[in-house]
């Protein structure tokens, strides 16, 4: 399986650069996923109870598994939501929290804003003091 993840994303780093094609991708994607989706199975029987339970976890969402791979400006990871939220979850964890609802609401706000803001490319700082 491992070995087969390193050559799915090595496929998928080229297909990000434009150096291979999304239908060869799709080509070279359809054994790979065949393995997966058996090794899967397989692993649903081991006696290993935390192999097997994760197995069956990811057999349950296998219809999304390969999104990536059928639909364009979908990337296979969650990289890009992880970035989006690491702000909030920095300040989160080192700040004193808030000490009313309306405290609370204003952060959400201004951190949903300032996420919203940095994947638009614009500047957090001109939009809040127009604001």
């Amino acid at each position: 399986m491992l070995a087969l993840s390193e050559q799915m994303f090595a496929w998928w780093r080229r297909v990000r650069a434009g150096r291979l094609s999304r239908a060869t991708f799709k080509r070279y994607m359809a054994p790979a996923r065949r393995e997966i989706l058996s090794l899967l199975r397989e692993a649903e029987a081991c006696p290993a109870a935390k192999t097997a339970g994760m197995a069956k976890q990811m057999l349950k969402l296998q219809a999304a598994l390969f999104t990536f791979v059928d639909c364009a400006g979908i990337e296979p990871t969650n990289n890009s939501a992880e970035r989006a939220v690491r702000h909030a979850v920095m300040y989160r964890k080192t700040s004193l929290g808030t000490q009313s609802d309306a405290g609370s609401r204003f952060v959400e706000r201004i951190l949903t804003t300032i996420a919203t803001l940095r994947q638009q490319k614009r500047n957090v700082l001109e939009f809040v003091t127009a604001a």
